[in-house]
């Protein structure tokens, strides 16, 4: 079906601005007899507005993925039930006291015409923590940082990930089930330790395959730790071979912190790049 760039007639798109702990969460997207984070959004939208409510996303985020700074999109008609205008802030707030504390809504706006959560953005940005060579993760960041037993050399992750930046066919470290071309644009993909003497990646990308960020993580890690040298990563990019099951990281390591999007005049144009892609693929 394509996707409706502007709502129907007599109905108004908003904006929605989120975050989440995907701990519990079986992923963004909804799932027969599983609890994931689109299927509780649309249940308490819907029940709020007394409309079905699809929620449309930027980024779909994977079982145990966090996301800091998400976006969705969802329409609603012009009035409520009683013949008035919505209040956004209103929706706001009463939707915070309905929903579980693992989701927090930040702000819903009036979205501008031709705005869509998913194809209208520019670029998506995720980190990745990982506390390595057998280093204790406190507590309460348990659930957003990974653990490798390994010391990792910071100079070699970013010799390693360098090499993926640019526009490539990220085949090798796209999961199969995922729809669409592979061919993707990496911006940024780069490693700092932080004051915790934790890593961080900060990776960005014009879009991602499912699972891809955690993929080439992996991946890189395997050049981290000396096992690999990174011409490897440039060998196995190439071969588009789809890479071990054992180098892909776990998912708590992961969150979407950023999407990005143009300015409302070119929102159209946008989306009418991000749909010639799909479809060319």
């Amino acid at each position: 079906m394509e996707p409706t760039l502007n709502p129907e007639s007599g109905f108004l798109r908003f904006r929605i601005d989120f975050s989440y702990d995907g701990t519990n969460f079986s992923g963004w997207a909804k799932q027969p007899d599983r609890r994931t984070v689109q299927g509780e959004l649309e249940s308490v939208v819907s029940g709020l507005t007394r409309n079905q409510v699809e929620l449309v996303v930027a980024g779909r985020t994977d079982a145990g993925v966090h996301a800091t700074a998400q976006v969705a999109h969802f329409d609603l008609p012009e009035q409520d039930k009683y013949g008035n205008a919505w209040s956004t802030q209103d929706l706001v707030y009463r939707l915070n006291r309905m929903i579980t504390e693992e989701i927090r809504i930040k702000s819903i706006t009036f979205a501008p015409p031709f705005f869509h959560a998913r194809f209208s953005a520019l670029r998506r940005t995720y980190i990745y923590k990982i506390a390595d060579g057998q280093r204790q993760v406190e507590p309460l960041k348990r659930f957003d940082t990974a653990t490798w037993y390994r010391h990792l050399d910071l100079s070699r992750l970013n010799e390693a990930s360098r090499r993926l930046l640019g526009e490539h066919d990220f085949a090798t470290f796209c999961k199969p089930g995922g729809a669409g071309t592979s061919i993707r644009t990496l911006e940024r993909f780069n490693w700092e330790r932080t004051g915790d003497a934790n890593l961080v990646a900060t990776v960005t990308a014009d879009a991602f395959c499912y699972s891809m960020v955690r993929n080439i993580v992996g991946a890189v890690v395997c050049v981290g730790e000396g096992r690999f040298e990174p011409e490897w990563i440039s060998a196995i990019l190439a071969n588009k071979n789809r890479i071990s099951e054992s180098y892909v990281f776990p998912a708590r390591g992961l969150s979407l912190i950023n999407v990005e999007y143009p300015s409302d005049a070119e929102l159209k144009a946008r989306a009418a790049i991000t749909l010639r892609r799909r479809d060319e693929d």
